[in-house]
C-alpha cells in the first residue's frame, strides 16, 4: 500500500492507494470467499428490508404506524443501505470496503446489545440477532484490518 503524496485533482491525500499486488499477496482465495460470502449476506438481508419491508417489519415485531414512515425507515435503514454497502464493497473490492461492511454489522451488534441490556430484551430471538451480527462483524473485521 502506498500513500498518495502528490495532490491530484479529486483525490484526498490521506487517502491510502492500494496496489493489486498489495492486495494479492495478503488475500488468498480463502479470503475472497469469506469477504464476498459476507457482502452476498449484507444484500441479501437487505433486499428483505428493501423490497418486502412489511414482511421484515413482521420478522422484527414491528407494527405499521398512521403514516407511512415506518415502512419508508424499514426500506431505508434495514433495506437498501445494507444493499448499497454489500455492492459497493463487492464493486471497490478493497480490504477497507469489506472492514466497513463490518463496522456496519458491528454498529448494529452494539445497538443489539444496548437493546439487551437497556430494553429487557434478553429473549432468545435478541441473543440471536446479536450473535449473528457480532460474527459477521468479527470475520469481517478480522480478515481485513
Amino acid at each position: 500500500m502506498t500513500w498518495n503524496t502528490a495532490p491530484r485533482r479529486g483525490v484526498c491525500p490521506w487517502r491510502p492507494r492500494f496496489r493489486r499486488s498489495d492486495i494479492a499477496e495478503r488475500d488468498g482465495p480463502v479470503i475472497d470467499i469469506l469477504n464476498i460470502f459476507i457482502a452476498l449476506i449484507s444484500i441479501g438481508l437487505g433486499l428483505f428490508g428493501w423490497l418486502a419491508p412489511k414482511y421484515t417489519m413482521e420478522a422484527l415485531d414491528l407494527k405499521r404506524g398512521e403514516t407511512t414512515m415506518g415502512v419508508s425507515e424499514i426500506r431505508a435503514s434495514a433495506g437498501a443501505l445494507f444493499v448499497g454497502l454489500g455492492f459497493g464493497a463487492i464493486l471497490l473490492g478493497t480490504p477497507a470496503a469489506y472492514a466497513m461492511i463490518g463496522f456496519a454489522w458491528g454498529g448494529a451488534a452494539v445497538g443489539r446489545m444496548t437493546s439487551i441490556l437497556r430494553d429487557e430484551a434478553p429473549t432468545r430471538r435478541t441473543w440471536g440477532f446479536f450473535a449473528t451480527e457480532a460474527l459477521v462483524a468479527a470475520t469481517a473485521l478480522a480478515i481485513n484490518l
